[in-house]
């Protein structure tokens, strides 16, 4: 079964170099850096905090790589995504190395082994890796790029899914003048939306074979990939064009199997990850914020809504939550259990406190003792009434 990573444990290493000393120049590069981070972190992806996805653009040497993806790799327990995009280039050994800016393709030393980043993802605590590979070989025309036979062998690693923008002796574009590369500007594409006829998760062997048949019919390159311990099950966001164009009809029994494939609330361990498939639910009905507010027969307005969908703390008590998901059609035994995962992740996360003018420990009710007490004081001094 497909699987959305969960975001709050998730991490994300975007590295590419676009200017070079020595190689031909990839501008296309730093578009593709800017618009994937932006991806990751909105509605058509992962939604991942944006202080999840690193970007590294253009890294003066190899520790601008390896030190950030040696933080994101201690950090990530579910899924650690990295993505490389610029010249590579392959060494006498037949080892994949990443050009970096003062890359000279005589001088290996000077650009980043892949073994070395490699080494990296086998000690990360991540459950899963993807890994994504819009890599260039030097010497070309400007906006060619190429890339060696086993690419993706040469880049393998254990319990991660790899893909590649070439496949054998077959070279990966980067047209002159065009906003992204071929193959980013296709998975681009593909996130934002969607596979018509698809499945609602776009879990990275769709996606792959997806780019393939895409480029393939556009006479470019055809990607290839690599799958170790099932990581082609991991998807990479909901089937933008799955989604359904109307609201669920209301007569739809909540429990009524009606195809669609809501969040799994069993997979969720943190708060931003429960937050994130709250917001996915309302995504999943096709409800407007106004048409989950009619159909919870007035126990949440439009503005709860809202705010219940874009806070960032985990939700003090459970009735509005339980109201919004029974209006968006959540099936009952799903309920249950978006309650027992809050129930989890409140025992172990601190929630927003009551706000309680009879406490007083209150900041508030402290606050105003004191702003009291200073009034009475400069009224008995002044000799009037305050």
């Amino acid at each position: 079964m497909s699987v959305l990573p969960d975001p709050g444990t998730s991490r994300a290493v975007l590295i590419g170099t676009s200017r070079y000393d020595h190689l031909e120049q990839l501008p296309a590069v730093s578009n593709n850096l800017t618009a994937l981070a932006d991806l990751l972190s909105g509605p058509f992806s992962l939604r991942m905090p944006a202080e999840y996805v690193t970007v590294v653009e253009n890294p003066p040497d190899p520790s601008a790589v390896l030190n950030p993806l040696r933080q994101a790799a201690a950090e990530a327990t579910d899924t650690l995504l990295v993505y490389y995009a610029g010249h590579g280039l392959i060494d006498p050994q037949d080892a994949l190395t990443l050009a970096m800016p003062h890359t000279q393709p005589s001088q290996v030393e000077t650009s980043l082994n892949y073994d070395w980043l490699r080494r990296i993802l086998l000690e990360s605590r991540a459950q899963r890796h993807v890994i994504l590979l819009d890599c260039c070989y030097s010497g070309l025309a400007l906006g060619r790029m190429s890339a060696s036979r086993g690419l993706a062998d040469h880049a393998a690693v254990e319990g991660t899914f790899l893909l590649a923008a070439s496949a054998e002796t077959r070279t990966a574009l980067a047209p002159v003048g065009d906003t992204h590369t071929a193959f980013t500007g296709a998975l681009l594409d593909t996130l934002r939306h969607g596979i018509p006829g698809g499945p609602p998760l776009l879990d990275l062997e769709t996606v792959y074979l997806h780019l393939r048949r895409t480029l393939e019919a556009r006479a470019h390159p055809v990607p290839q990939a690599r799958n170790r311990n099932s990581g082609a099950r991991l998807a990479l966001g909901r089937n933008r064009a799955d989604l359904p164009p109307t609201p669920v009809a209301a007569t739809t029994h909540p429990e009524q199997a009606d195809g669609r494939l809501w969040p799994d609330p069993s997979a969720i361990s943190t708060t931003t990850g429960f937050l994130t498939n709250l917001a996915a639910v309302r995504e999943t009905s096709g409800l407007t914020q106004q048409e989950v507010s009619r159909r919870s027969a007035g126990h949440i307005s439009r503005g709860a809504v809202s705010r219940l969908t874009s806070r960032d703390t985990l939700p003090a008590t459970w009735a509005t939550t339980a109201a919004y998901l029974t209006a968006c059609g959540v099936p009952t035994d799903q309920i249950q259990q978006w309650q027992k995962t809050w129930q989890e992740l409140r025992r172990q996360t601190p929630t927003e406190p009551a706000a309680s003018t009879s406490n007083p420990e209150s900041g508030t009710t402290r606050n105003a003792r004191t702003e009291i007490g200073r009034r009475m004081i400069s009224a008995l001094w002044r000799g009037r009434d305050y």
